[in-house]
């Protein structure tokens, strides 16, 4: 199994890498648009939807993503978009984690579905023109939901249910604590500020997302980057309670010995078009 994750993380990081940095913006829009569409699939197999609806669903997904490019919202979206964007996720996330395993099933098949494509459609949007602002400011999205997912590993494992008894969510991921939430916050916190002073260091050409919260004062950036925190945990709850729901472990094996695309992505389905509702609103 570590072989295997090894083995698919490096095959990842050599397609990412390049495309990443590379000067013209579609090689990385091209990977990431065909990771997207593969999360669309996935989510229509979560859904219980014929095998023919979920491949239906990635190619309308690859359509959607498709138009809004042509429609020029990679250059830029229209600020009510991320924040209908922010309004679903906030809302449909807390409904769903206080209904439980149970109410996610009480919805239509069909509207589930939707929902989900919509949302993965708007990440990728959010994906792209974050890379359109700039690799540094991309990044920073990306290690804020990264340092949150580590610092609350470890913050877990460390002291879970040693402070606060009650778990965070036992009947969607009952390995998860509040002490790990905690040290999420903790961690994108300081991640957050010596990445500020690296890039008042080395002056970098563009602004990183941390460095847009700071300079609208600690009382704004504060509150953004704890609620980012927050979110991303969101993410990966509402990940797990649909897969517990479809009664799966994974999403899918399409990542040998890491599941499937939406088990990786999972806390940034709502982290990337929040960064971007932030950036516009505040």
């Amino acid at each position: 199994m570590l072989k295997q994750r090894v083995i698919t993380a490096l095959a990842l990081l050599a397609l990412l890498l390049p495309a990443l940095f590379a000067s013209n913006p579609w090689p990385f829009m091209g990977l990431t648009v065909v990771l997207i569409a593969a999360g669309a699939w996935e989510w229509g197999r979560l859904n219980g939807m014929p095998a023919w609806l979920a491949w239906s669903g990635a190619a309308i997904c690859l359509l959607a993503c498709a138009v809004a490019e042509q429609l020029g919202w990679v250059q830029r979206t229209p600020p009510l978009v991320w924040l209908l964007a922010g309004a679903m996720w906030v809302l449909l996330g807390a409904w769903m984690i206080q209904r439980g395993v149970a109410g996610w099933g009480l919805w239509p098949r069909g509207v589930r579905w939707i929902a989900g494509l919509l949302l993965l459609t708007l990440a990728w949007v959010a994906m792209a023109q974050a890379h359109q602002r700039g690799v540094n400011f991309l990044l920073s999205v990306l290690v804020l939901v990264w340092a949150a997912d580590v610092f609350a590993y470890f913050f877990g494992k460390a002291l879970g249910g040693r402070w606060i008894k009650t778990k965070l969510a036992a009947s969607i991921s009952p390995g998860k604590s509040w002490e790990g939430v905690l040290g999420g916050m903790l961690g994108v916190l300081l991640v957050a500020l010596v990445w500020v002073e690296v890039d008042r260091s080395l002056a970098l050409p563009d602004s990183s997302f941390y460095s847009l919260l700071f300079a609208k004062g600690w009382w704004v950036a504060l509150p953004a980057l704890l609620f980012m925190s927050a979110m991303s945990v969101v993410g990966d709850l509402v990940e797990s309670l649909v897969k517990r729901s479809a009664g799966m472990k994974d999403s899918s094996g399409l990542l040998p010995g890491h599941g499937g695309v939406l088990d990786r992505v999972d806390a940034l389905l709502p982290a990337l078009p929040l960064a971007m509702m932030l950036v516009f609103w505040i």
